[in-house]
């Protein structure tokens, strides 16, 4: 996916109904001994970190459950849509554990430390619409009869993602996640290198000839 250039939008959705990703089987990790533990942990851990490092944007479509490693899975993408009725938390402390595949340093860079604190300290379940409430989904949609509404969501936002010139999208994206990491004035420099690269690409002349021909762009991702 990440050297396709074809791909301009990575969706994350389940084939199981009810649940989008319930996290590490308890069972199997108990046969586990501690270095095993360890290393399952650490692969996973990287596991996330090549999502979020995919150059395109990722959402992840949260249809049901996204419990412990599912909801790292789905704070790993660059966007989340939830139904209404999906149940989303960090519950690890609830079985001895914490979050280690990314929970403890993504959930306080989208809620704020303060809700992340609470979330995994108590290891709470929440709803669809608390979690847009607090901001940890994009959107919340009432569920349907198939079982699949936020999934009929996120393709709808992959589509208003997908007129757009992609190599400005990635280098969006690429300000964005590194400028968080920064002061604002190292920010507006990582922002002012991603834009340096976008001027010379035909996509951003084509917008400009678009915009003057007032026409659609046809952007073709170079």
């Amino acid at each position: 996916l990440r050297f396709d250039e074809k791909v301009r939008v990575v969706l994350f959705k389940s084939e199981v109904k009810g649940v989008f990703c319930a996290g590490a089987d308890l069972k199997e990790r108990a046969k586990m001994d501690d270095a095993e533990v360890g290393h399952f942990v650490k692969r996973l851990r990287s596991l996330m970190d090549e999502i979020a490092a995919l150059p395109v944007p990722t959402i992840a479509a949260i249809d049901g459950y996204a419990l412990g490693g599912g909801l790292e899975l789905a704070l790993a993408c660059d966007l989340r849509v939830a139904a209404s009725s999906a149940k989303m938390g960090l519950i690890e402390t609830t079985r001895g554990l914490l979050p280690g595949a990314g929970g403890t340093q993504r959930l306080p860079r989208c809620v704020g430390i303060g809700l992340a604190k609470e979330l995994i300290f108590t290891g709470r379940q929440i709803d669809g619409q608390q979690a847009a409430s607090m901001g940890l989904v994009n959107h919340t949609v009432p569920q349907n009869n198939e079982g699949d509404a936020a999934y009929q969501r996120a393709l709808t936002l992959a589509r208003e993602i997908l007129p757009q010139a992609p190599f400005a999208v990635k280098m969006g994206k690429l300000a964005i996640n590194r400028g968080m990491e920064v002061d604002i004035a190292s920010g507006m420099a990582i922002e002012g290198m991603c834009y340096a690269q976008n001027i010379p690409t035909r996509d951003r002349q084509e917008g400009m000839a678009a915009f003057r021909e007032k026409r659609p762009p046809q952007f073709i991702g170079k």
